[in-house]
């Protein structure tokens, strides 16, 4: 794993991550608008709280999602992703 394993993100405090009923998906608002989360993100950001390194979200995300192959680069690929469009930063 990459050093970005030994970081722990946070969710930026411009977003707020939450379920939207009307859109039966979570979500990301912020003041200007709203992103539609796919399952795989979502469960990524569910994960996040703070305390978690990015490798800790990885190992949880291994045990509940065994038969996933290739989970890790996934959720590397997704908090870079995630950095560069600032949803996230880390602590």
């Amino acid at each position: 794993m990459s050093e970005l394993a030994t970081k722990v993100p946070k969710l930026n405090r411009l977003f707020k991550f939450q379920f939207e009923k009307a859109q039966d998906c979570y979500v990301l608002l912020f003041p200007e608008g709203m992103i539609k989360l796919n399952g795989s993100a979502s469960a990524i950001l569910l994960q996040v709280d703070g305390e978690k390194t990015v490798a800790d979200i990885v190992a949880a995300l291994v045990a509940e999602y065994p038969e996933a192959e290739g989970i890790e680069e996934d959720v590397l690929a997704f908090f870079e992703h995630a950095e560069e469009k600032r949803w996230i930063n880390y602590v």
